[in-house]
């Protein structure tokens, strides 16, 4: 497993983390033991990065982590974790008072003094670019509340805003073979300010496992039945954007490209974390063979994929540029 510094934390983190979204019961339940699997798989597999957020199942997956660490003493697992959206995403939710309160809460889910590092969960762009914000967020680090602070944000521009804050560790944005634009400017810019890129929905939603067909068809309580199309939250997290039936079929395409020894989900991810100023891709498992497999990919270098940097921008150019490019 390749390892790579945490942005300013000066952490050091795994290329390939745990998302842990999946806990939260939002792709469809999964028990306690089950969890508890996949975080015993990741860590045996090198794993040292498990995120998470506040609004996960209103904290379920944040109390499982800190179960699992409390059991687990000596794991070497930094967990950044999200807060904001268990209000409205309005400006006005975003003070101090609120994130003290936010963060506490955080701190007994995880059972952590001071959390490794914590992040606002897609706030509003203006919410981004308020000089208060940081200050209250400097103040929980002053106070060791908090050891570092990121933002994880929806679009491109929100990620070059925060990159530009002197005391942002770390940006989370969606980023794949699907979801290129973060490659222009985004990733130049943190690369030279020294903060850390956390590559979320990796596999757009389930598009780069290689297991759909256009005939798949979700649960009701999945986020990929009823925020297809933006329906609750920001499309761009749900298939990051992309249209269902055209993301099978350039998932099908991409496929088709691989090396019959490689899957599909492990160069998706070997892809991501080939890109210059990427520390981490974070993918979610509801398995610990999901997460050996996507673990493994933490050790593939795209030497061993010729040619897929290629056929990924020509899937991107024909499939989904015009359409998700603009947007975010």
């Amino acid at each position: 497993m390749q390892r790579r510094t945490l942005g300013r934390t000066g952490r050091q983190s795994s290329v390939i983390g745990l998302g842990t979204w999946q806990f939260g019961g939002d792709w469809g339940p999964v028990a306690d033991e089950d969890a508890f699997a996949v975080m015993d798989a990741s860590a045996e597999s090198g794993v040292t990065l498990f995120d998470t957020a506040d609004v996960y199942g209103d904290g379920r997956s944040e109390t499982l982590i800190g179960r699992w660490l409390r059991a687990n003493p000596d794991a070497d697992v930094t967990v950044p974790t999200k807060m904001g959206r268990r209000v409205d995403q309005v400006p006005a939710n975003y003070v101090a008072a609120n994130f003290r309160e936010w963060v506490d809460r955080s701190r007994a889910n995880l059972q952590q003094d001071t959390l490794d590092l914590v992040q606002l969960h897609c706030p509003p762009t203006a919410v981004i670019e308020d000089d208060a914000v940081y200050d209250a967020l400097d103040a929980l680090v002053d106070d060791g509340s908090v050891a570092a602070y990121g933002v994880s944000v929806e679009t491109a521009d929100q990620a070059l805003s925060a990159i530009a804050r002197p005391g942002v560790a770390s940006v989370q944005i969606i980023l794949n073979a699907f979801r290129l634009k973060p490659l222009d400017a985004v990733l130049p810019a943190a690369r030279e300010a020294g903060v850390a890129i956390l590559a979320r929905v990796p596999l757009a939603s389930g598009l780069l496992s290689g297991k759909y067909t256009t005939d798949t068809e979700f649960a009701p309580q999945d986020h990929r039945s009823y925020n297809r199309h933006g329906e609750a939250f920001d499309q761009g997290e749900t298939f990051s954007g992309v249209p269902f039936e055209d993301g099978v079929r350039a998932a099908q395409e991409f496929a088709a490209a691989l090396p019959e020894d490689v899957s599909v989900p492990q160069a998706a991810l070997a892809w991501v974390v080939a890109q210059d100023g990427v520390t981490a891709a974070i993918p979610g498992a509801r398995n610990a063979e999901q997460a050996r497999s996507n673990a493994a990919a933490g050790s593939l270098g795209l030497d061993a994929l010729p040619g897929l940097d290629a056929t990924v921008q020509d899937l991107y150019d024909r499939w989904f540029r015009a359409t998700v490019h603009p947007r975010w």
